[in-house]
């Protein structure tokens, strides 16, 4: 987990700015074969690469769509702060999310934070919205863009 911290007041004096960007990780065909066997989800384009090399028009396989969106967990843990006070965090969901460019076997990807809106929910209860982007290394096209929501319960000390 982020190292960081941060406060409530820090946050919100920082809304629109960038908070990081993760490290680079690499899609490999064994990330892919995992992720497409834990949602049953093998279609050739993602498990075979001698057909997709012949028949797809990308010339190898590609990540699903859902296995780079669900990388932004660890890209998140590399760089956004925890609140302090918080006690935890949970998803809340996604607006807006865009499956831009193939992100092809053996590329690396990256995530782009940006924080766009803090807003309190209940004296605990924190909701907020951060702008992602997901570069693929050396492409200028990103893999995907979202606004990724989460809720922070934080008690104040």
């Amino acid at each position: 987990m982020s190292k960081q911290q941060t406060t409530l007041e820090e946050l919100q004096a920082n809304i629109g700015k960038s908070v990081g960007t993760s490290q680079w990780r690499t899609v490999d065909q064994q990330r892919i074969d995992g992720f497409a066997e834990l949602t049953e989800d093998p279609q050739w384009i993602h498990t075979d690469p001698k057909r997709a090399a012949k028949e797809s028009p990308f010339g190898a396989t590609i990540a699903h769509g859902f296995l780079s969106l669900s990388m932004l967990s660890a890209m998140a843990m590399d760089v956004l702060p925890t609140i302090k006070g918080q006690v935890m965090g949970i998803n809340y969901g996604f607006d807006k999310v865009r499956f831009m460019n193939p992100v092809r076997e053996g590329s690396k990807i990256r995530g782009s934070f940006t924080l766009m809106e803090v807003k309190q929910r209940s004296d605990q209860e924190w909701q907020l919205r951060h702008g992602v982007k997901v570069e693929i290394e050396g492409q200028e096209k990103p893999a995907l863009m979202a606004q990724w929501l989460s809720l922070a319960v934080v008690v104040p000390s």
